[in-house]
């Protein structure tokens, strides 16, 4: 059971998420054209979506296609590179809603989350390029808020809330996302007392290979919880990115099985840079501490393989309200790149790298190099 301060503690974390959101914190956000600082050679392009929401869900499928979600029930869709968006929102009951988390396959074929205590965490699928949404999921615990998912492959994803009954909740598909079923809670190790999850960018759940998926926590502990059976059992480490009230791990990026950067800090105190990534080479088994980035980052993703100055396997962007940082070690040391402020980042198979925020913010990233 929750004792009276971590009730408190998750309270309070959870309000500032909110105004977070809100963009009630937008003086630490910027529009600005992006610059990279010397040696980087990146740059942010900004992209017109016309919209004002706060993009923490983005899923691209290639340099041509991406999608992204956030407040009010916004969804929007680009199939031309982020020269033109449109505006495939479900509409009706869900403009309340706040989509933090999208997956999508191609053009046609995606499913978002939203997120939120008991009913407004919801899974929708759609198959027809945002023309219509089907309801997968509607969470009916009161105790339950569901923060993240992930996909293996185009039938079998999971999603993880924050801790109930002392446990973090995870619920699987093995249809696509058009129906989910709740895991067992006694393969999970119990979480600490004012131990969640981060709801920042869709990130603080990533998958690899066939059946390996990892969760990351914050709050009491900055912890990373793996299981190589699709959700059936769990073993958790402890890492060095800070813990507090408002701080944790709130983002992971998975290269493969062996290989993960986690990155977070404490949004409460954005400018803080101790302390705030870690690196993995054994699948998450033990962590080691990263270099200092230049604040909180809420999201991160390795580089396209095709199109890293390093080692194929060490490229990492990490993005969050004061900035952007990239490492070309794994996480070992990082440069910044100015004026990046976002709160979500992916990477595509095809050399690009995109980037989602608030006031409706959408970005490529400029000068990766190709091989």
């Amino acid at each position: 059971m929750i004792s009276g301060l971590g009730k408190f503690r998750r309270a309070l974390a959870r309000l500032v998420a909110t105004l977070l959101a809100l963009g009630l914190f937008a003086s630490l956000t910027t529009l600005a054209p992006a610059s990279a600082r010397p040696g980087t050679g990146l740059s942010w392009r900004d992209l017109k979506t016309g919209s004002e929401a706060q993009f923490r869900g983005l899923a691209p499928v290639s340099r041509h296609v991406a999608w992204v979600s956030g407040t009010e029930g916004t969804v929007l869709r680009t199939v031309d590179g982020g020269r033109h968006w449109s505006d495939v929102s479900p509409g009706g009951d869900t403009t309340h809603l706040q989509f933090r988390d999208i997956e999508a396959w191609d053009d046609q074929h995606a499913v978002i989350m939203s997120i939120g205590s008991g009913r407004a965490s919801r899974i929708y699928r759609t198959d027809d390029g945002g023309r219509t949404w089907k309801l997968g999921f509607k969470n009916r615990g009161k105790h339950a808020f569901y923060d993240c998912m992930g996909f293996w492959d185009r039938r079998h994803g999971i999603a993880m809330s924050d801790p109930v009954n002392g446990r973090f909740r995870v619920i699987v598909t093995n249809d696509g996302g058009r129906s989910w079923t709740t895991r067992s809670p006694l393969g999970m190790p119990p979480a600490l007392d004012g131990e969640f999850g981060f709801a920042a960018s869709g990130t603080c759940l990533v998958t690899a290979g066939p059946s390996d998926a990892w969760i990351a926590s914050g709050g009491a502990a900055a912890r990373v919880f793996h299981t190589t059976d699709k959700g059936r059992t769990w073993s958790v480490t402890d890492t060095p990115v800070v813990r507090s009230d408002a701080g944790g791990i709130f983002s992971l990026a998975v290269r493969d099985r062996q290989t993960l950067v986690a990155v977070g800090g404490d949004f409460e105190k954005p400018n803080k840079t101790a302390h705030t990534s870690a690196y993995s080479h054994d699948g998450g088994t033990t962590w080691t501490a990263g270099g200092d980035l230049d604040g909180y980052r809420s999201g991160a993703a390795f580089l396209p393989r095709t199109a890293t100055t390093g080692s194929p396997s060490t490229g990492v962007v990490a993005v969050g309200p004061t900035g952007t940082n990239v490492s070309f070690d794994g996480g070992v040391s990082w440069k910044s790149v100015r004026n990046g402020a976002f709160d979500a980042v992916e990477c595509t198979r095809d050399g690009a790298c995109w980037a989602s925020g608030p006031e409706g913010r959408v970005a490529l990233l400029d000068g990766l190099k190709k091989r």
